[in-house]
């Protein structure tokens, strides 16, 4: 059970990782005009992705000094995604093997 409850974490975690990954390049893409936010259907995915990243990003924005334009939040909130998924696998792994 225990091990059932980790996977899941974990696999909430990865989808979680390529959610940010691609808002972030949809940021970039936006920013350069190569992709336009006009049409309905980048619009309505450009504000889900905004919906499920700003409410963790935003603390961390606030956090972070301002480096002129460029947004690092994104790479701080992936790298912490890789250390709570290290944690949890690892953590609870070793106890699994332990115990």
């Amino acid at each position: 059970m225990q091990y059932a409850v980790v996977n899941l974490l974990v696999t909430i975690i990865d989808l979680y990782w390529w959610v940010v990954i691609i808002m972030a390049v949809m940021s970039w893409l936006i920013a350069f005009d190569v992709v336009n936010t006009r049409s309905r259907a980048v619009y309505s995915l450009w504000n889900a992705l905004n919906a499920l990243t700003e409410p963790v990003l935003w603390p961390i924005r606030r956090i972070l000094p301002n480096f002129g334009g460029l947004d690092v939040s994104p790479i701080v909130l992936l790298l912490a995604l890789s250390f709570l998924r290290d944690l949890i696998s690892r953590g609870v792994g070793g106890q699994l093997a332990l115990g």
